[in-house]
């Protein structure tokens, strides 16, 4: 056979994307003889007082009994394992109130994983007493992060709603949300399944309030839609997060997403969703269909953790002040190396990424982003981050934000201080070349 034939399932989920090239820059190495600048990726740092926390950890582990032969040699529940499901329900109803139990929590193999199963659960195709009608998931607020983008096995499965923006002092901006535009889209349209929002957001740094929030939700609520809340950068675990205006939020209508992958554990791949027990029931079956189970060390390292507060303390004592630091640093090069240009960059207020627009670039950044992999340094062009139009509505195209071509997403927490400085001297200089 000279050449396979995939099915559209395969077409569509193996073709190009911007999650594989992401994670492809992750792994293949640079040209010979250049130096690589890797602040691209999803990597979260390596900090010695977490990674001396889990080390620690497995230690013991491996000092108790048959504890270790256990964890690698049996398969935990599809829904995950039910000493860390106890334990992460008990930790959060107690700390927030919320009403939650063992019933309310599933383990997938990561967010990502588990965002997949999610939006294909709400979204697509429907068949309801013989008749078919198709369903979309709602981004309320565009640019929004890489990995949804190619999520959906049927297409136009998402629709993103522009973000506004708002110019700060000191060459710094930041996203709103369209409420306007969202609620006009809601009220038009009655296909929609779900809507989802990244809080911290990937790819800005932007934090939506719990002003926000309770907006969002009360949408949700009004027109009886979940609300996808992806956690992945926020409280209480990584706490990778510098505003103090966003309480972690959860209602029945609410389906909460969390992770171990940015307090140190990205290997690991251990996704938490919190949410109505009908959702996880519907994930526990996915899960066991297409996984069986879900990764049991991740669950296993962080049980004894979150019991005794641990993870948490560590989150917010180092880091936290970790990721703060490196991002005021980062600030401080981008201001001191593109002084003479016209830039701005998204306010800084969680997750791992700075977002740099570049108003006067020639070039798209797709195009600037291989002129700058030439040079070594790999980030993430902001096309990307812009998808989900719908054809069917009067909702302006996400190309058409004037963001649309001229930002870059850049890592400025895994790599040395050496190595950010120098990355972000170079895409200044290379910017001027193309200004």
């Amino acid at each position: 056979m000279n050449k396979y034939v995939f099915s559209d399932f395969g077409k569509k989920l193996c073709g190009e994307s911007g999650i594989l090239k992401l994670m492809d820059d992750l792994g293949k190495p640079i040209p010979e003889g250049i130096k690589a600048y890797r602040l691209g990726g999803g990597n979260p740092a390596k900090i010695p007082e977490v990674s001396q926390m889990y080390r620690e950890q497995i230690e013991q582990i491996l000092k108790e009994g048959d504890s270790f032969e256990n964890l690698i040699g049996m398969y935990d529940a599809p829904q995950g394992r039910m000493s860390f499901i106890e334990t992460v329900a008990e930790y959060l109803s107690k700390t927030y109130g919320w009403k939650i139990g063992p019933e309310n929590v599933a383990i997938c193999n990561g967010s990502q994983s588990a965002c997949f199963y999610l939006f294909n659960l709400l979204a697509g195709t429907f068949t309801e007493n013989g008749k078919s009608k198709k369903k979309k998931i709602v981004f309320p607020l565009a640019p929004e992060y890489i990995g949804y983008a190619d999520q959906g096995i049927e297409k136009e499965t998402f629709v993103s709603i522009p973000s506004t923006f708002e110019n700060l002092e000191n060459n710094l901006f930041k996203y709103h949300v369209n409420f306007e535009l969202l609620e006009n889209y809601l009220s038009t349209n009655m296909d929609v399944g779900a809507m989802c929002v990244t809080r911290p957001t990937n790819p800005t740094g932007n934090v939506l309030t719990d002003e926000e929030i309770n907006k969002l939700s009360a949408l949700a609520k009004k027109y009886n839609i979940p609300l996808i809340i992806d956690n992945a950068y926020g409280l209480p675990w990584p706490n990778i997060i510098f505003t103090e205006n966003a309480t972690p939020y959860w209602d029945e209508n609410v389906i909460l997403s969390m992770s171990l992958s940015k307090i140190g554990l990205p290997t690991l791949r251990t996704g938490i969703i919190i949410a109505d027990k009908e959702i996880i029931t519907a994930l526990s079956n996915l899960n066991a269909i297409v996984a069986l189970a879900s990764g049991s060390v991740g669950q296993a390292i962080a049980t004894p953790l979150i019991k005794t507060g641990k993870l948490v303390e560590v989150a917010k004592k180092v880091v936290r002040p970790y990721y703060e630091n490196k991002s005021k640093l980062a600030i401080q090069w981008f201001h001191k190396y593109f002084s003479d240009t016209n830039y701005a960059v998204h306010k800084s207020e969680g997750a791992i990424f700075q977002w740099l627009l570049l108003k006067d670039l020639k070039i798209s950044s797709m195009e600037f982003y291989y002129e700058l992999k030439n040079k070594g340094v790999i980030v993430v062009p902001g096309e990307y981050f812009f998808f989900g139009n719908d054809t069917n509505s009067n909702l302006p195209k996400v190309e058409d934000h004037p963001h649309y071509s001229k930002c870059l997403r850049i890592n400025y927490a895994a790599g040395t201080p050496e190595e950010v400085e120098e990355g972000i001297k170079i895409i200044a200089k290379t910017y001027k070349e193309f200004s």
